[in-house]
């Protein structure tokens, strides 16, 4: 392997000691290369090591979870950023999912370049680049923005959603302009004209149905870089009643238009924009001319509109051409032009869980793998050093058995490749864990309180013997992980009487700090406070989220709002308030002074401050003030404030800001257990790992048609119009509206079990597994509980593993 190095691989002689008397004992620099290289493979596993060869050209790297491809692909950097002689004017350019995960890589390829290979820190300062996808694609636009056509200072970032202001504007326009097609969907399969009926299903189809409509589908068009007209050539070849696609394509035209008016711009308009730069052939071969290579983390993440830019970047400058789609290439033509791309890809197709939130499609990192495998330039990780044998067996043995059982129909949910613990090594450093106890434990509760009584218990005997362990419970829904830690927080609840604080063992719930309107939300509330404070609702709002932050006595705040100005400025003759009333009394009033003392757009800051927010929230916050004040300016009032964040808080995600620390570390300290959702969890691992309330109507759960929407069918349009999309992309038939509900079924299943791998494989010495025989339908209510039907997998697992079946 040391012999494929390139002569030009290039590192400094400055720790070489001279000695012209004694020039024995001087290190040659072919040595010193040699002891570089060594140093650095010694620890490199199987893929990884075809990482480091890297010398140019394609590379898919699929790799098992705990396999270390973040570390291999630092390794793969710093050794062609050395190899090369890469600079600020030739620079590699690497890609990942999340800013986090760039921090991350960032310091993982500086560590490797400055401890690893000893490189003068000023030889690689600018050899290379970490964006997120959206971040590489911003610095195209920005440099370029007579190409982009894309005014930052003038436009506004949104998250849609289905309801968004936006969205709903794009419904009502529909409406207005087809009222014969209207007429077609409120008919449904079936109508007596009765008007209370026909009222209703206007209701649901305006406020439900088409609002969710135009978010999927018009979210899957555009971020698989289809246009509003590309979907009106696609209704011809559908067989559909309804004109699902005819109806999306009029939705999205619309909102591409109310975008253009209202100087507003999406996540994808990002890379649309930096797409029409490379359309432009001096600035594409400027970009090529500059571009080494592209790596790309968490590959199977993206959507094939980031993937087409990532591929025009990849591609030199000397092979450049006016066909800029790939997709649009014949086979061969593919693989010759992907021959010619100097792209590394890594990433995980069984761990692609992002579908519920984003277009991307896990087939589409299957597919590259599968080309470059036809190329000979495929690298396999599959030893990971993470989990102990035990965890390893159990997830190999879901990856098979699902993949088996047609559960996901024609769909198979997860590629054929294995775990496989790492090789012994002398060192004995890269060895997997031993197993704690038995290492797998699963169990069947009686119902949803034993099991976080068997839960509490566990985790504090495990906690007594392993006081520096790392713990956490990875649930499916927030609303899960809020009742455990409502539970934890309150020994004796429910009857469960589990005090884990007694232990010193901190309850970190990530869902609270994760809602996306959490800030939003409580700074309108304040701000409606501050504005109305004779309002006895805002004023109790207002309570509630100074209780809920901890920064006042939680009280009846009822009684506060029923004699609002008895509480807010007692008189002489008023009943005497004690001390925790006055508390309460003076945080509110020091809220009113803020109106008369700060000028208004220095009120969400203060808010926040008063709040007590962390760094992030803090960061979140001042993002948030931003965005209020570029939108109410001309018309700087508290009721243009009001309006704003009321239209953010109702129907927008807004997106909080990661701050660049070490998250990790934040999720995974010792004496904290870790609650956080199996989405959440990706990349992060602990020592003992807790799912609860694996049941069959969760995962794999199903698609459902809402009762009030049945009128249409039995299926969800929104769901058939992102199918029969999905069929197009992959160069299908258009499936019918049957056919399409059955693929959107197989394909939300397949994910499901995706992510359950997921969060089995974030265990390393001990997975517990469990599913109540009574549990809630929903966990709006856990109160209400019903018999429940396990997990498919999780049976399969007691009947592959019996002895690991602590069932009471």
């Amino acid at each position: 392997m040391t012999d494929d190095f390139d002569d030009n691989f290039t590192f400094p002689s400055a720790d070489i000691e001279t000695n012209a008397t004694d020039t024995e004992n001087v290190l040659s620099i072919a040595a010193l290369r040699k002891q570089a290289i060594q140093k650095i493979c010694s620890n490199l596993r199987p893929g990884q090591q075809q990482m480091a060869d890297w010398q140019g050209g394609p590379l898919a790297v699929s790799a098992v979870p705990g396999a270390g491809k973040s570390y291999g692909m630092a390794t793969a950097a710093a050794l062609a950023i050395a190899r090369y002689k890469l600079h600020s004017y030739y620079q590699l350019i690497v890609v990942t999912f999340t800013r986090s995960a760039a921090t991350n890589i960032r310091v993982k390829i500086r560590q490797q370049c400055l401890e690893e290979l000893s490189l003068p820190k000023g030889s690689f300062e600018g050899s290379f680049v970490v964006h997120t996808l959206h971040g590489l694609a911003l610095s195209i636009a920005l440099r370029h923005p007579e190409l982009s056509e894309l005014d930052l200072e003038n436009s506004n970032l949104i998250l849609p959603t289905p309801s968004n202001k936006i969205t709903r504007s794009c419904v009502e326009s529909w409406i207005a302009n087809n009222p014969r097609h209207y007429q077609l969907l409120i008919e449904g399969i079936q109508f007596d004209g009765e008007e209370t009926e026909r009222l209703r299903r206007q209701s649901v189809l305006r406020t439900e149905v088409l609002p969710q409509l135009a978010w999927k589908a018009i979210q899957q068009a555009k971020s698989s870089g289809l246009k509003p007209e590309d979907l009106w050539q696609l209704r011809d070849k559908a067989n559909d009643n309804y004109q699902l696609l005819t109806i999306a394509a009029n939705l999205y035209q619309t909102y591409q238009e109310i975008l253009r008016e209202r100087q507003l711009i999406d996540y994808d308009e990002m890379i649309l924009a930096a797409l029409r730069v490379l359309e432009n052939e001096s600035a594409r071969k400027m970009w090529q001319n500059q571009v080494f290579a592209v790596f790309e983390d968490e590959a199977q993440d993206s959507t094939p509109l980031q993937t087409k830019l990532l591929e025009i970047l990849a591609t030199s400058s000397e092979n450049n051409d006016s066909n800029l789609d790939f997709n649009s290439l014949a086979q061969d033509q593919r693989l010759s032009k992907l021959n010619n791309l100097n792209l590394m890809r890594v990433g995980d197709p069984n761990q692609a869980i992002n579908s519920t939130f984003t277009p991307a499609d896990p087939i589409d990192f299957r597919r590259f793998c599968e080309e470059c495998e036809q190329l000979e330039k495929l690298a396999v990780m599959e030893q990971a050093g993470r989990s102990c044998q035990i965890i390893i067996d159990a997830a190999n043995f879901v990856l098979k058995w699902v993949n088996n059982s047609n559960l996901a129909g024609k769909e198979k949910p997860f590629r054929d490749q294995n775990i496989h613990p790492v090789e012994v090594k002398e060192s004995g450093s890269n060895n997997n864990p031993l197993a704690t106890g038995s290492g797998l434990e699963i169990y069947e509760p009686r119902d949803i309180y034993q099991t976080l009584e068997l839960m509490g218990k566990r985790i504090i005997s495990l906690f007594k013997e392993n006081p520096e362990g790392k713990f956490a419970v990875l649930v499916r829904e927030n609303k899960q992980g809020q009742f455990i830690a409502d539970t934890f927080t309150n020994p004796g609840k429910y009857g469960v009487d589990i005090d884990l604080g007694k232990y010193g063992i901190k309850i970190h719930d990530v869902s609270q700090g994760a809602r996306h309107s959490q800030i939003p939300a409580e700074i309108l509330a304040l701000i409606q406070f501050i504005d109305r404070p004779h309002s006895p609702d805002y004023l109790k709002s207002a309570l509630k989220v100074l209780g809920d932050r901890h920064l006042i006595p939680q009280e009846d705040y009822n009684s506060f709002a029923s004699q609002l100005e008895q509480f807010l400025y007692p008189g002489p003759l008023d009943p005497y308030q004690s001390e925790k009333v006055r508390k309460c009394r003076d945080f509110c009033r020091s809220l009113l002074r803020a109106k008369s003392e700060l000028p208004l757009y220095q009120l969400i800051s203060f808010l926040a401050l008063a709040l007590n927010y962390e760094q992030s929230d803090l960061a979140t916050a001042d993002k948030l003030a931003e965005r209020v004040a570029k939108q109410i300016a001309g018309n700087s009032s508290m009721n243009a404030m009001l309006e704003v964040l009321t239209e953010i808080v109702n129907s927008e995600r807004f997106e909080s800001v990661e701050v660049e620390e070490n998250s990790e570390e934040y999720y995974t300290r010792p004496q904290q257990l870790t609650i956080i959702t199996m989405h959440k969890s990706k990349g992060l691992d602990w020592d003992f790992v807790f799912l609860p309330f694996l049941h069959e109507n969760i995962i794999p759960g199903n698609l459902r048609v809402l009762p009030q929407a049945n009128f249409l069918g039995d299926f969800d349009l929104a769901e058939v119009a992102r199918a029969q999309i999905r069929a197009s992309l992959q160069g299908e038939d258009l499936p019918d509206i049957s056919q399409a509900w059955e693929q959107a079924g197989y394909l939300k299943m397949a994910e499901e079990f995706r992510l359950l791998y997921v969060a089995m494989t974030r265990a390393k010495k001990l997975l517990w597994m469990s599913a109540a025989k009574l549990a809630p339908f929903t966990w709006n209510k856990p109160e209400n509980l019903q018999a429940q039907k396990p997990c498919p997998v999780l049976s399969a697992l007691k009947t592959e593993f019996p002895d690991r079946d602590f069932s009471c």
